[in-house]
């Protein structure tokens, strides 16, 4: 026979578990104030698919051979992975082309989301909205082997070099911190700059540091990089998703890049399409 005061200390016990309240399940991470982040619940502008922008034409290691629809390249990859994440299948991505100024215009878009290394300013927030940051950028000065901005060390050598950069981008900010807006040659594309470059019209190019690396790479055969260009404000450059702004998508879209982020989906793409650009000294 149990002795009594056992019989006492357990019938306690189950008095106590009775009345403690029951562990509260964790919400799921792929929602935002209570309603799911899937296709069933996102207000796209075609019903059950995503379209992505992104510009025409685009480069590795962005993406591959100018193709965002192969999945090839980090942001073609970033872009499977996001819409993978909301409830989308591969077939039901759709791409469409917008050229890099336009897309972050104001007005209407005819994208929900667009990947085309764009940095996040606050400029560019008070017409368009921006997703959690999916990828820190710097950016880099190259040039050819047989130019003379090959030897330059510093930035006060960089003031006596012809600098270019394409319009309306980081990079082109960048050139102008090195040296007079006025100084700095413009392009639409960086294809027109690249060639501006072999022509000898321009010295050095700014691009950031992973285009940096593949131009020089693959794409000049005498290329070299100068160096990395500080940040002007002395914060790290980031990659965002951008949306119409205002858009009831982005609080969604900026859930699913954080998940990405903490499942080690973006670590792993990044290996995959990023890992050879390296690093490059900083220019004093």
């Amino acid at each position: 026979m149990r002795a009594p005061g056992v019989i006492l200390a357990v019938t306690a016990l189950f008095a106590v578990a009775a009345c403690a309240p029951e562990e509260q399940a964790a919400p799921p991470t792929n929602q935002v104030d209570g309603v799911a982040c899937d296709k069933a619940n996102l207000a796209t502008l075609t019903t059950g698919k995503i379209t992505f922008g992104t510009d025409q034409p685009v480069y590795e290691p962005w993406y591959v051979d100018d193709d965002p629809t192969n999945g090839k390249g980090f942001e073609s990859a970033v872009a499977y992975a996001l819409a993978g994440e909301l409830g989308y299948s591969k077939e039901e991505v759709v791409w469409t082309r917008v050229p890099f100024n336009a897309a972050i215009q104001p007005g209407r878009k005819t994208y929900d989301a667009n990947l085309t290394e764009f940095s996040i300013t606050e400029e560019r927030r008070q017409a368009v909205d921006f997703s959690a940051p999916y990828y820190d950028v710097g950016q880099a000065v190259i040039t050819l082997e047989s130019s003379k901005a090959a030897s330059v060390k510093t930035l006060a050598e960089l003031k006596q070099v012809k600098v270019g950069a394409q319009v309306g981008t980081t990079s082109y900010d960048a050139a102008k911190r090195l040296q007079p807006a006025q100084d700095v040659a413009v392009y639409n594309t960086n294809d027109d700059a690249k060639a501006a470059l072999r022509a000898g019209q321009i010295d050095a190019l700014v691009v950031d540091l992973p285009t940096a690396f593949y131009i020089t790479s693959a794409e000049l055969e005498d290329g070299v990089i100068v160096g990395q260009v500080p940040a002007g404000d002395g914060k790290p450059e980031q990659f965002g998703i951008v949306l119409d702004k205002g858009s009831p998508l982005t609080a969604c879209v900026s859930t699913a890049v954080e998940n990405l982020r903490a499942d080690g989906t973006l670590a792993k793409i990044e290996q995959e399409w990023l890992s050879a650009a390296g690093t490059a000294p900083e220019l004093k």
